[in-house]
């Protein structure tokens, strides 16, 4: 395995895992606080194709393109590599959360098969918990254990909720250590 290659790897790797953080801090911290104009439409029946939340889901893709052309024709060095490596693993997760959110949780794709993977539709049953309160999980791939985390604090193991998603599709939701 060349150097760069190895780059590449951790980067990516690093760039994915750190992306769910920073989502989850924009999500609760500026999308249902700053820009809860526009993240409103999100927790509304959706009109149409599109909403205007969508908006806020192309503020990465410039950062992410520039950091993967300045990867491809940057001077030469480790930190080219990172940079690619980091644009790279910014792209992928951009990938899974379209795919994973958009698709399995507010069915806008047809990728309802995801659900055979027990940890994904997990995910998508507690982003629909977010929906239902409006609070807490605001991070996506981690939200199972955000919340089991909360209902162990809590003292609570399991607790259901009636979640309604924004197609309008109701489903009873057990979190904690369901």
């Amino acid at each position: 395995m060349t150097l760069s290659l190895a780059i590449w790897i951790v980067t990516a790797l690093a760039a994915f895992a750190a992306m769910e953080g920073w989502a989850a801090f924009l999500h609760g911290k500026v999308w249902h606080h700053a820009l809860w104009s526009v993240h409103r439409s999100h927790h509304a029946k959706r009109r149409g194709l599109f909403e205007r939340n969508d908006a806020l889901s192309f503020l990465h893709a410039p950062v992410a393109t520039g950091l993967i052309l300045y990867g491809c024709m940057g001077a030469p060095g480790p930190l080219r590599e990172a940079a690619f490596g980091f644009g790279l693993g910014m792209t992928a997760f951009g990938v899974a959360y379209v795919l994973v959110h958009d698709g399995l949780v507010h069915r806008r794709l047809p990728v309802s098969g995801l659900a055979r993977i027990p940890y994904l539709a997990r995910v998508r049953d507690t982003h629909r918990v977010h929906h239902s309160t409006g609070g807490p999980p605001y991070g996506l791939f981690l939200g199972p254990l955000v919340l089991a985390r909360r209902a162990a604090a809590g003292g609570h193991a399991t607790r259901t909720a009636n979640a309604v998603d924004t197609t309008g599709a109701k489903s009873d939701i057990r979190i904690g250590n369901a």
